[in-house]
This record gives C-alpha cells, sequence and structure tokens, in this order.
C-alpha cells in the first residue's frame, strides 16, 4: 500500500469493493465428487447496502446426500436447472465483487468444483471467509457459527442450512462485522481465488485423481486440548472400523481445513476411532504418545464448528477501515503469496 492511502494510524485505505456474499447446500463436502444442490446470492455495495439477490435450486443428476441437513429432496429438486443453465448468469452476478462466505473457501471451492466440471471458470478473484474475520474481533462468543453471530446482533435465522435463509442472514451481518472491522482497523484477511488471467488456468487447490486430500493449508496447532474445539491445521489419524466411510471422514476433515494422516507421530492431534483402547497398532502408538483420542460421533461433532487455523501462506490483506461507501476503483493490491 502506498503511504499516501495509509492514515495516522498506520491502517491501509478504505475498502471499497461489492461483495457477492454467497451461501451453498451440498450433497457432500468434496469439491471433486459431490455436487451442489442450491446457489443463494445476495449483492451488496462496500457498506453492505443489499442491492440484488439471486438463488435457485440445482438438479445435481445424483443422490441428493443428507437430507435431513438440507431438506432437498429428489422431489423437491425434480426440474431444477443444471449447473451449465445457471453458470453464465452466476458468472455475470460474480464478475467484479469479493466472494464473501461464512467458511468462503469450502464455498468457493465446490462452486469452482462445478465449473471445472463443465471447463468453466468462475470471474472470482477475491474472498473474504467472515468466519475467520469474526474470530479476530474479540467478540468473546463460545461459537463463531452463523446462528450464533445471528443471535449477537440480534438477526433472525429462519432456516438453518437454507442457502437462500443463510445468506441473506450472512448479507445482515456483514455490515456490523465490517463496522467492528474498522473500529479495531483490523485488516480484512482477502484470499485469492483461482481465475483464469491470460489463457492460464489457475484454479484452487483440488483433490487429486486418487482421492487423497490436498495438502493442508494451516499451521498444526498442535493436541487438541479437553473441552476445546478442532483447530484448522490439527492432524487426524483414523483407525478401526467407522460407521461412516473413511474416504468420506477424511473428505469432511480435509474440507473442514484439518490435516489427514495415515500415521500416529507426536505431531498428531486427535486419534479418532470406536474401537476398545488399545485394539489397533495406532491407538496403542497414540497410548504411548499421549495423543487424545475421540470417538467417530464426538468427532463428527467437533466438526460442526472448527476454529480458524493460522495459514501456512500469507493471506492477501486489506484493511476494512470505517465501512465506505466510494464506488469501487479496481481490485485490490496483493500483499503477500497466493493461496
Amino acid at each position: 500500500m502506498s503511504a499516501e492511502n495509509a492514515d495516522p494510524l498506520g491502517s491501509a485505505a478504505r475498502f471499497t469493493h461489492p461483495y457477492a456474499v454467497v451461501d451453498v447446500e451440498t450433497t457432500g463436502l468434496s469439491p471433486t465428487r459431490d455436487r451442489v444442490l442450491s446457489i443463494a446470492v445476495v449483492l451488496t455495495s462496500p457498506d453492505g447496502i443489499v442491492e440484488g439477490r439471486w438463488s435457485t435450486l440445482l438438479d445435481p443428476g445424483c443422490d441428493p446426500g443428507p437430507v435431513h441437513i438440507h431438506g432437498l429432496t429428489r422431489q423437491r429438486l425434480a426440474g431444477s436447472p443444471t449447473f451449465a443453465a445457471v453458470v453464465d448468469e452466476l458468472a455475470d452476478l460474480l464478475a467484479g465483487r469479493v466472494l464473501v462466505a461464512h467458511n468462503a473457501a469450502f464455498d468457493w471451492r465446490m462452486l469452482a468444483g462445478e465449473a471445472l466440471r463443465i471447463g468453466r471458470t468462475l470471474p472470482v478473484e477475491w474472498r473474504l471467509c467472515t468466519l475467520t474475520l469474526a474470530s479476530r474481533l474479540g467478540l468473546e462468543l463460545t461459537s463463531l457459527r452463523l446462528a450464533a453471530l445471528a443471535a449477537h446482533w440480534g438477526i433472525a435465522q429462519r432456516r438453518a442450512h437454507d442457502a437462500e435463509d443463510d445468506a441473506e442472514v450472512l448479507a445482515a451481518l456483514l455490515p456490523r462485522i465490517l463496522e467492528r472491522a474498522g473500529e479495531q482497523y483490523l485488516e480484512l484477511p482477502l484470499t485469492r481465488c483461482g481465475v483464469e488471467r491470460e489463457g492460464i488456468a489457475v484454479y484452487p487447490p483440488r483433490y487429486s485423481a486418487s482421492g487423497r486430500p490436498p495438502p493442508c493449508q494451516y499451521h498444526n496447532p498442535g493436541p487438541l486440548a479437553p473441552g476445546a474445539p478442532l483447530v484448522q491445521g490439527m492432524r487426524v489419524v483414523f483407525t478401526g472400523p467407522t460407521t461412516t466411510e473413511r474416504a468420506a471422514l477424511a473428505d469432511r476433515a480435509a474440507a473442514a481445513g484439518l490435516q489427514v494422516s495415515a500415521n500416529v507421530s507426536r505431531r498428531t492431534s486427535v486419534l479418532v476411532t470406536n474401537v476398545p483402547d488399545g485394539a489397533t497398532e495406532k491407538a496403542r502408538a497414540a497410548a504411548r504418545l499421549e495423543i487424545p483420542v475421540r470417538d467417530e460421533r464426538d468427532f463428527l461433532a467437533l466438526l460442526e464448528a472448527v476454529a480458524p487455523g493460522d495459514p501456512v501462506a500469507e493471506l492477501v490483506t486489506v484493511s476494512a477501515g470505517p465501512p465506505a461507501k466510494a464506488e469501487a476503483a479496481g481490485p485490490p493490491e496483493p500483499v503477500g503469496r497466493q493461496e
């Protein structure tokens, strides 16, 4: 940032770019194997004023997955458009805006995965994760889930895990979060997304053809403490039979920002197992090294509220400053390595 853009306290200039607040519901958590079932977008100005809304259900061409969570049955989705049928309209909505979502890496990668499946890319260059930003506001809440933030600011949430309602709730929260960040002169944790530049396709990390998760993007914070949440970057090892397919457990852990490992070591944060103590070599190793152990049910519950971690690569940052009403003026300047 140039000196002329800095205020007397040393923070960067006001952020003046419009947002596209996004939420998706999906068949699962893998961007290469699972499908998007619904998309909701709320367009806002830099200071959070709603400028437009758009949403759609999608026909995924497969089983809709956890209907008990999102409520999207085959019958409800029947007759909906495919992603290919709406991609142009979606691209027009996202172009020139910062994508905002609660756990934005997940929403972005699911949308990018759908686009890649049909040989397309989406014109999104930057994303802002409100979960990460909220963790820096000093709110002293026991949870930073969307429902907890909505309750904190008195915003009604009518239907959790409904893309349209979740996007509306987050759009209502956004100006409050930005205002608090501006008051504290915090920098916005903007992350660069995969885009197509000069004919060269640059995409976000993907699952490999073998189905193994990509390298973790967060530093390992150490072992899971009693009563504490999982934190992005924690190293997880599975052993023994599980009710959920092992690959699906690994997918969910990796999508939440955890590092899935095949072997127990001193860097292991938690061992997940349903078998009695010492029933497997990994369990015996965990006992010797005093590695925390959780069963599958507890682990899945902890996955519902994984705390933000410390990224391995520097995030691109732009100061929130006091919410600005100025007209957007070009893309933010990168200040560090790409994600």
